[in-house]
């Protein structure tokens, strides 16, 4: 019985945590000078995962830097890939802020198999052999539970690694092992 009731209230205080997460800074489009871009509506909603991806680029450190990178991204997806818009739901940068990709609601270009039910957020670098500052991890949780706190991820969401998605390398070898430890990952997606 006492194990039990450890259990239900610390369940309602993780629950109250999280309900109560402000959520993080987030640079929209504009402010990070995005293209117009028209993406579908995510047909599982909320959606079910997020899928943790690291650019394989160089890193950013201040806002400019930051905003000059997702420009960049949303360059080649467009341009090269000729995808609609940005791949990615989010980007967070080294300077700890998040970035509007497609946003809440919409299908991402990230992870082919998920994107109608994911979420996915990048972390700008590469991160094979380090882990984003920690800003930026703090960023990406605070994210997680703002998405669930409005409605925007399912509340019983499955946390994956692009590389569990798709075979790749993302989200590099040290976020991937780090992430392992976030609330809700899953072995199998």
């Amino acid at each position: 019985m006492k194990g039990s009731l450890f259990v239900v209230l610390s369940v309602l205080a993780l629950a109250s945590q999280i309900s109560g997460q402000a959520c993080p800074t987030i640079v929209t489009r504009a402010q990070w000078g995005a293209r117009a871009a028209n993406t579908a509506a995510l047909t599982t909603f909320p959606p079910t995962h997020v899928v943790i991806h690291h650019s394989a680029t160089q890193g950013c450190t201040t806002q400019a830097a930051c905003a000059a990178l997702v420009r960049s991204f949303q360059n080649f997806h467009m341009d090269t890939n000729g995808w609609a818009d940005i791949g990615y739901n989010f980007v967070i940068g080294g300077d700890g802020l998040v970035y509007q990709g497609r946003g809440w609601g919409r299908t991402g270009a990230h992870a082919v198999s998920f994107n109608a039910r994911s979420i996915g957020i990048a972390f700008a670098g590469t991160f094979t052999s380090g882990l984003p500052p920690a800003a930026s991890l703090n960023a990406a949780h605070a994210l997680i539970a703002c998405g669930r706190s409005q409605g925007q991820i399912a509340w019983s969401y499955r946390l994956i690694g692009h590389r569990q998605a798709s075979a790749t390398a993302c989200p590099g070898n040290a976020l991937f092992n780090h992430i392992q430890g976030w609330l809700n990952f899953v072995t199998t997606p």
